[in-house]
């Protein structure tokens, strides 16, 4: 029996001497995962941050001065054949923003939605044109005038208008992908601009009236006018100051967490406003930021 206990610690003490001499394989100390890894982020949670950058702001001047000249036109001759006049064009413009930012995102594995507010102010964000536009009009609908006499209507008109984008909220959705230490984004939602706008025009306008008479076989023309028409000829101006616009946002983005809840920001917004006296604004935005997450 004793042999039997001294073979077996023998043998016991050789196995553990020979793992000892064993290579350290990774295996034996857990070096292979399942699969690959990577390292994940907390997004979840409020934030807030500030921003900078570049805005590019295109305007649609082309039908600004419209109402302005169907009011100075109406019930005339006159309406419907200038009704559609572009007598402006349209312009852009650059400037520097500046902004903040609040948010809170949720997280549910790799994707976080969130909803976040932002306001910009922009740095001096305006543009303005002119425009000259004439035409012969030439027995226009509803010109009640004897068969052998042609109207001409000579209608002069010059305008200008400018807008300026002063500043801006919105309230935007957001949809992300949590890459470990970065987040790519989209974004969409709603915006409220505040804009001053001006637009006038000027008209004058004069009548010729041809008169062709043809007695044996010899034709008369006689010509009347030009005759001023006071009653079309007149300036109209219109400023609207502090004026509240609503529109759409929609654009890409990216975060980098700097260091713990300290994180970068880079993005692209574009702006779509509904026009305001008959003037549409463009905005194109390129932003940096600095945030913070709680």
């Amino acid at each position: 029996m004793r042999r039997l206990w001294l073979v077996a610690v023998v043998m016991g003490s050789v196995s553990v001497a020979h793992a000892a001499d064993m290579p350290d394989l990774p295996v034996l100390r857990g070096g292979f995962a399942d699969g690959l890894s990577k390292t994940s982020h907390n997004w979840d949670g409020f934030y807030v941050g500030a921003t900078g950058g570049y805005t590019t702001d295109s305007t649609d001047f082309s039908q600004s001065v419209v109402g302005l000249t169907n009011f100075i036109f109406r019930d005339s001759v006159l309406q419907q054949p200038t009704a559609n006049w572009s007598l402006l064009n349209k312009t852009t413009t650059q400037g520097a923003n500046f902004g903040a930012f609040v948010g809170r995102n949720w997280q549910w594995y790799d994707a976080i939605l969130g909803l976040e507010g932002t306001y910009s102010y922009f740095n001096n964000l305006a543009t303005s044109t002119s425009g000259f536009n004439r035409l012969d009009i030439i027995n226009p609908p509803g010109d009640v005038h004897p068969d052998n006499v042609t109207d001409h209507w000579d209608v002069t008109l010059t305008g200008t208008a400018a807008a300026k984008v002063k500043d801006m909220i919105s309230l935007r959705g957001r949809v992300g992908w949590d890459g470990g230490g970065f987040m790519p984004y989209m974004f969409a939602g709603a915006a409220v601009g505040r804009m001053d706008v001006s637009r006038t025009v000027t008209s004058d306008v004069t009548l010729t009236q041809v008169t062709t008479t043809t007695v044996g076989g010899v034709t008369t023309i006689n010509t009347i006018g030009p005759t001023p028409v006071p009653a079309q000829s007149q300036t109209q101006s219109q400023h609207r100051t502090n004026a509240f616009v609503v529109g759409w946002v929609a654009g890409l983005g990216l975060e980098y967490c700097l260091w713990e809840g300290l994180f970068a920001r880079v993005e692209y917004e574009y702006v779509k406003f509904s026009p305001v006296m008959n003037t549409s604004v463009t905005l194109n935005n390129a932003r940096v930021g600095l945030g913070y997450k709680f």
